[in-house]
């Protein structure tokens, strides 16, 4: 049974008492460096059949674009039907795509299809285990400490995930990496099928699954609260990655080399994954929650140091200061979970990953494409500068609608179904 769920500063060690919750943990963390490992497999792979750059980057970009897709189209999943059994499906779905990406002779074009399942998929899979974290942990402290975990291993699995998948593309050839990414995806199904409980889905819609998702979409949107959080959660990433997309170029500018470029790459998440866990762990609720807004707003911020041109050890310091800003999403889950009609938990959180990883990407494609113009010392801070007002503007919205009404009364009872 979950620990209750309003214990304040119960800290990590808490929500891992829960055994269902170490399930769920263990779970994620072999489905995250299944992805990662899968994408740089996949990535080398069509660049050996094809020896082009372009489709070999692109196979990263089908990473994130499905999800505006899976998203909004399948987003009524979620709470449709059960949650254990839409988590072992998605599981299973992804270990038949990255099976089949093996058979030899696939065209690449079969092989980019399959990658774009994949990523619809991950949204409606996000969605539905964030939903589950609150029938695991309840709907106080130790969902937002469980949150902020899955957060850890995310950014853990971009240091881990490349480093192996490098490792093992050096002794084994792409098609036996993406063989096991498929295993990974099995363990996880396992995991999820006989860790954790059956439970009934969170309404049973009547109508067609595309109308349900759109209709649950539009009423989250039409909210001012929940678009207020929304954009919270949406736009410091977006701005964040600005810089972040130009790290290649910029490594080359400085002339450091690969393992400059690689250390660089790996600034930030060391940064997320050190602000996560000294928060997590030695702040308590109302501490985390006051930091929401500055963090917010400093998260974007660092960039601007860019304009000097910094060498490669400041760039570090500036990426990981980027990174540390990650823990303004402690007090946004909060307010986010509480603003939510329980009905559409599973699809809020769908929505939210999969805006997220869409601005995410569009933020990466507009910096290339600036960078195209403007010199690297001008567009990376400019992404600072302007993500600071939109970040400032969102802020602002939010603690408007702080004592507005919750979304959840606008749902009467018997009509979320």
């Amino acid at each position: 049974m979950p620990l209750p769920s309003g214990s304040a500063g119960a800290g990590y060690r808490a929500v891992f008492a829960v055994p269902e919750f170490r399930c769920v943990f263990a779970a994620h963390l072999l489905s995250s460096l299944g992805v990662v490992v899968c994408e740089i497999a996949l990535s080398v792979l069509v660049h050996r059949l094809t020896g082009s750059p372009l489709l070999s980057a692109l196979t990263f970009a089908l990473g994130l674009l499905p999800y505006v897709v899976g998203g909004t189209l399948l987003s009524a999943v979620a709470d449709r039907y059960p949650a254990r059994r839409v988590l072992v499906v998605c599981d299973l779905l992804c270990a038949g795509c990255a099976a089949a990406m093996v058979v030899p002779g696939t065209p690449v074009a079969v092989l980019l299809a399959l990658r774009c399942a994949t990523a619809a998929v991950a949204p409606v899979f996000t969605g539905t285990r964030a939903a589950t974290l609150g029938d695991v942990l309840g709907e106080g402290d130790l969902f937002v400490l469980g949150r902020s975990l899955i957060r850890i291993v995310n950014q853990g699995a971009q240091l881990v995930g490349f480093a192996a998948g490098g490792l093992l593309l050096a002794a084994v050839p792409p098609g036996a990496v993406l063989a096991v990414t498929a295993g990974t995806f099995l363990g996880s199904a396992l995991l999820l099928r006989l860790g954790t409980r059956a439970r009934p889905a969170r309404h049973t819609a009547r109508g067609a699954l595309l109308g349900t998702s759109l209709f649950g979409t539009r009423l989250l949107l039409a909210d001012r609260r929940v678009r207020g959080l929304l954009l919270l959660t949406w736009l410091p990433p977006t701005f964040i990655v600005i810089p972040e997309a130009l790290l290649i170029p910029y490594a080359d500018l400085l002339g450091t080399g690969p393992a400059g470029a690689g250390l660089l790459m790996c600034a930030m998440p060391v940064g997320a994954i050190t602000a996560e866990t000294l928060a997590g762990t030695f702040l308590g609720p109302r501490a985390r929650t006051r930091l929401t807004f500055p963090l917010g707003i400093f998260c974007v911020l660092p960039a601007l140091g860019f304009a000097a041109r910094p060498s490669l050890g400041w760039s570090v310091v500036l990426l990981v200061l980027t990174g540390t800003g990650i823990a303004y999403n402690f007090g946004v889950d909060r307010w986010f979970a509480a603003a939510v009609p329980e009905a559409l938990l599973g699809q809020a959180m769908t929505v939210m990953q999969a805006g997220r990883m869409t601005l995410m990407g569009l933020g990466m494609g507009s910096a290339g494409v600036a960078a195209e113009y403007a010199p690297l010392r001008v567009v990376m801070p400019a992404g600072g500068v302007v993500g600071a007002v939109a970040v400032v503007l969102v802020v602002w919205e939010v603690r408007r609608t702080r004592g507005g009404r919750p979304c959840r009364e606008m749902i009467r009872p018997g009509t979320e179904t």
